[in-house]
């Protein structure tokens, strides 16, 4: 039995908490965003994990949360089927705008969720989730009949390290973006800085933990600056019932809603691929790239079954895995158990709710950059010959497309696009397929 394994209940519970605190923020952010309720996505973002650690065997250490991939088409097939010009009240504040999605429902377009009408017309997009979802299993038996060894060369470490590496470079900018005066750098910095000790200086199980450290303390300094409203957690409701609603359908969501799922994809495999690379596993081939497409579908076909938004496998707890280098999936079920349980406590939801943003941007920049890290380590380990020209070329393009903006319109008017390390793969894959692998060698030699 290996050393994890063996682990006792008590550090397991100590690790889920930390993998349920990192998680937290980005999961109740899109139903913030899109008008749905934040209990009810906490609750399929736990019951997903749990659904998915089954389906994949117990082998994949992942949480599923609210994907962000889904914010704009989710508000779009709601307010088309509300009816009225909602649907067009939003494309042109959107158009004008200058942001993408989650920008602008930050800077005044999520007035759009307060409207009575859009809140009543939610069920039709989250039935366009459900099928978002079954389309995730038609792609798993894609991927079961033409085998993973044949998926798997679509991505040799040329591809998957720059993948895993642009990941974690697009994620610096949403961990920055908390740090908005002296005093918020100042708390982001001891955060920084407490993670570093503990996972540096500390011995034993308290060098597996230093993300809860660094929460902690930057928790208490927050306190000290007087920054931290207990408002919510003074008004919030002990017990209570999460908002559940049954999905309905329609076309007009459906197909608004259902193709984001092809673009989601080829997340899933740069998130997979990502993952297995942190735990040095391969679990695009075991537990096999069908059963996490599975896992994942299923999921969010929950979620939208029970009024959730979609799920996605979230960075941020590949973060903590390569923090912690605590590799043990039950870790990520407890988590889910804890995501559950908040559901339900109003007062443990508004106490998570008023940690302060210069401490989530703090630990975000150690979680994400270590997800940058090891798309480098990814590199170095595979002996990816950089001094090669189709390598370079290979790398270089992909980084430039995605940290360069570079977009392929899906439906505009909403801000949907192919783009980031999404759009990075493909491009990857085909300049991977197209320039043989004699192209360069001379150089290298």
């Amino acid at each position: 039995m290996s050393e994890q394994n063996k682990q006792s209940w008590g550090k397991l519970t100590v690790l889920g908490l930390q993998h349920m605190f990192a998680m937290f923020g980005a999961t109740v952010l899109v139903p913030l965003l899109t008008g749905l309720s934040p209990a009810v996505a906490l609750f399929c973002a736990g019951a997903g994990t749990i659904l998915f650690y089954f389906i994949t065997k117990r082998k994949v250490p992942v949480f599923l949360g609210s994907s962000f991939s889904f914010i704009a088409s989710i508000v779009l097939a709601a307010a088309t089927c509300a009816g009225g010009d909602l649907a067009a009240t939003f494309k042109q504040g959107f158009a004008a705008s200058g942001y993408d999605s989650i920008g602008y429902m930050f800077a005044g377009g999520s007035e759009i969720i307060k409207n009575p009408d859009y809140l009543a017309a939610l069920p039709y997009a989250t039935g366009g989730i459900i099928v978002a979802g079954a389309l995730y299993l038609v792609l798993a038996l894609l991927v079961g009949i033409f085998g993973a060894e044949r998926v798997k060369s679509f991505f040799p470490p040329v591809v998957t390290g720059p993948v895993i590496l642009i990941i974690g470079l697009m994620l610096a900018p949403v961990a920055l973006s908390y740090m908005t005066s002296g005093v918020s750098w100042i708390i982001a910095v001891t955060v920084v800085a407490t993670v570093f000790i503990v996972s540096l200086f500390f011995k034993g199980f308290f060098k597996m933990v230093p993300v809860l450290f660094g929460l902690i303390v930057g928790y208490l300094v927050s306190m000290g600056f007087q920054i931290v409203d207990f408002t919510e957690i003074q008004e919030a409701r002990f017990l209570a019932l999460p908002e559940f609603f049954l999905p309905k359908f329609s076309w007009q969501a459906i197909l608004i809603v259902a193709p984001i799922s092809i673009v989601t994809f080829v997340e899933h495999i740069g998130d997979i691929t990502a993952n297995g690379a942190v735990v040095g596993k391969d679990f695009v081939k075991d537990p096999g790239l069908h059963r996490t497409l599975i896992g994942d579908g299923l999921a969010t076909m929950l979620a939208g079954a029970i009024g959730g938004p979609s799920n996605t496998t979230y960075s941020e707890n590949t973060g903590v895995l390569a923090a912690t280098r605590n590799y043990n999936p039950l870790a990520l079920v407890i988590a889910a158990i804890f995501a559950i349980i908040m559901s339900f406590i109003g007062k443990f939801a508004a106490f998570l709710n008023s940690i302060p943003g210069p401490v989530i941007g703090g630990l975000s920049i150690v979680l994400f950059g270590m997800i940058g890290a090891v798309g480098l380590r990814t590199l170095v380990e595979n002996k990816v010959d950089l001094k090669n020209t189709r390598n370079m070329l290979i790398v270089g393009v992909m980084l430039v497309v995605a940290l360069g903006g570079a977009a392929i319109p899906i439906n505009p008017d909403a801000g949907l696009f192919f783009q980031g390390y999404g759009l990075s793969a493909i491009i990857g894959i085909i300049l991977n397929k197209v320039l043989p692998e004699r192209f360069g060698r001379d150089e290298a030699a």
